[in-house]
């Protein structure tokens, strides 16, 4: 790894501020309290939650303060939203988390034509409403599926993003997802600029390597542009970078790789 100049502490200061880790990726260390440990020793200060987690919300509000973490976001469930609002709004209150991303619909019900997204678009813009009303906001996180090309002639995404037109609905880009379905993120990003509010920070291995790990790999050893690639989603609007891996072979070694070549970019000058 290239040396770089030591980080002048209001650069460390906003890093900080913006870096999150999707505790997803830590699954595999076993409970919260052990997630929660190692993305602190890796040097965290925010962490992005699952809905599994606000589920017991003192423990996660406890293991949060163990640390000295945060957590701005998290990424919530369908069902959750479907069925437990009240007590989602309760448990987000609890630990400061102002903004939720739903990750991803049912297999079945990712198959329909346009209408079918626009309506699941409709849905989420109504939920996005009400959670608005309690300060709250409501996000959708992509995947490679909502970049199929559908009968109207354009992404199951625009069309959900298009179904949700007039409510407060945002974006978190997961971009890594994004090349893997085929499309340039930062053109992608640019038509959504208005609704993207964060991204997921991920990064894919060369072809045929990885395997294991489902063809991902840590942040600034794959053939994603990372440099660029930040500064096009904070241009663009992104305010929360949350580092994600789907299936590391070691989580902690994950995660502290990820942040020390993220910070190394930031000492270089890529913000």
């Amino acid at each position: 790894m290239a040396s770089f100049d030591v980080m002048d502490s209001g650069q460390e200061t906003e890093f900080e501020t913006i870096l999150s880790l999707q505790l997803w990726s830590l699954r595999q260390l076993g409970e919260l309290e052990a997630q929660l440990s190692a993305a602190a020793e890796a040097g965290y200060r925010l962490v992005e939650p699952i809905g599994a987690h606000l589920h017991h919300i003192e423990r996660l509000k406890t293991g949060l303060a163990k640390n000295n973490l945060s957590a701005p976001s998290g990424h919530i469930g369908m069902a959750d939203l479907r069925t437990r609002l009240s007590e989602t709004v309760d448990a987000c209150g609890q630990v400061g988390m102002t903004r939720l991303y739903m990750p991803a619909f049912s297999e079945a019900e990712r198959v329909g034509n346009a209408d079918h997204w626009r309506s699941l678009g409709r849905e989420l813009g109504e939920l996005a409403s009400r959670l608005a009303e309690n300060g709250i906001t409501l996000g959708y996180h992509n995947h490679f599926w909502e970049f199929d090309i559908l009968d109207n002639g354009e992404t199951a995404l625009a069309n959900l993003f298009a179904g949700a037109e007039g409510t407060p609905l945002a974006w978190q880009a997961d971009i890594a997802w994004i090349a893997r379905g085929g499309v340039n993120p930062v053109v992608f990003m640019e038509r959504f600029a208005s609704i993207l509010n964060a991204a997921h920070v991920k990064d894919q291995a060369p072809e045929g390597e990885k395997a294991d790990e489902d063809g991902w790999c840590d942040v600034g050893t794959g053939i994603l542009d990372w440099p660029k690639l930040w500064g096009e989603a904070r241009r663009l609007g992104a305010d929360y970078l949350v580092v994600e891996h789907d299936n590391p072979a070691d989580p902690f070694a994950f995660a502290a790789n990820s942040h020390a070549y993220l910070a190394g970019m930031q000492r270089s000058g890529n913000k």
